[in-house]
């Protein structure tokens, strides 16, 4: 399984960014895909996950109604839409697919992992 995340960039506190994350390769293998997120300076944390099939979501406290994860069927993708934007949301974000029906908030649960979007929330 290869991951493409893509969507990072510079928004202004309070704005709205959408990341998106495009599996390839044994797709049919993935239980879950996720989101997570490291700022400078700190561990790399979880953000949002859904199981690939169904719509079971789960979000980090910090995220909850501000972030949504939802799946583009068309393009089978996992997208990741973030509003209300605050500076201590900049991080580099990072998208994860796990194949085995596992804890979904765990980093360690996690079995492959794309290259990192940087999103930087500033004004």
């Amino acid at each position: 399984v290869q991951l493409q995340a893509s969507g990072g960039g510079l928004v202004q506190p309070g704005g709205s960014l959408t990341l998106s994350c495009a599996p390839s390769g044994s797709i049919w293998r993935i239980v879950s895909m996720g989101w997570f997120r490291q700022a400078p300076g700190k561990e790399r944390e979880f953000v949002a996950a859904r199981r690939r099939s169904g719509d079971t979501t789960f979000y980090a406290d910090s995220v909850k109604g501000r972030f949504t994860i939802s799946r583009d069927h068309a393009k089978n993708m996992v997208i990741l839409q973030m509003n209300s934007l605050k500076p201590e949301d900049t991080a580099v974000y990072y998208c994860a697919a796990d194949v085995e029906y596992a804890d979904a908030m765990l980093e360690g649960n996690y079995d492959y992992w794309g290259q990192g979007t940087k999103v930087t929330v500033s004004s």
